[in-house]
């Protein structure tokens, strides 16, 4: 088996799709580890907050078949195959980690980019993850994120209504 780490993001419907990703990861993957959802404002364009969290999962699938099940979620949850990287959307599903494994395949980059850059992904990684290194730094992600450049810090944990019932 190996661990996997997925990026989710949602500011369209986001109470819709957040959920319901939720539900479809879990029938795919079986028990998932969740972290706290991370209210955050769009980076690169300007529209409504997004909702961003990290959850972990088990597979023995191959990478490839893992990202294009990611891939059908969004799908079945509204997201179009033209959609552009800083835009609003209805549900991103990103494979930020996959065990050790270093992937740079076109559309397919693990460990992804995002978890050193972006706040909204190592915070909620760091949460679930603390003592996990980065497969190429080899830091832990706890240290990463303690070490995050937090002046313009534009995130913080939530709990919408849905998600107090888990």
């Amino acid at each position: 088996m190996t661990r996997g780490y997925i990026s989710i993001g949602s500011n369209i419907n986001k109470d819709e799709h957040i959920p319901a990703s939720l539900r479809a990861l879990e029938q795919t993957f079986g028990e998932l580890t969740v972290s706290s959802i991370y209210e955050s404002e769009p980076v690169g364009f300007t529209g409504d907050v997004f909702y961003n969290l990290v959850v972990g999962f088990d597979s023995d699938l191959e990478v490839k078949a893992v990202a294009k099940q990611l891939r059908q979620i969004e799908l079945d949850n509204g997201r179009t195959r033209d959609s552009r990287k800083f835009a609003a959307r209805t549900l991103d599903l990103d494979l930020i980690l996959y065990g050790d494994l270093i992937v740079n395949d076109g559309r397919l980059q693990i460990p992804r980019d995002e978890i050193e850059h972006y706040a909204f992904v190592l915070e909620p990684l760091a949460e679930i993850a603390p003592s996990l290194q980065h497969p190429v730094s080899h830091i832990s992600y706890a240290e990463l994120w303690e070490q995050f450049d937090r002046s313009d810090l534009r995130q913080k944990r939530v709990t919408p209504s849905w998600a107090s019932t888990k």
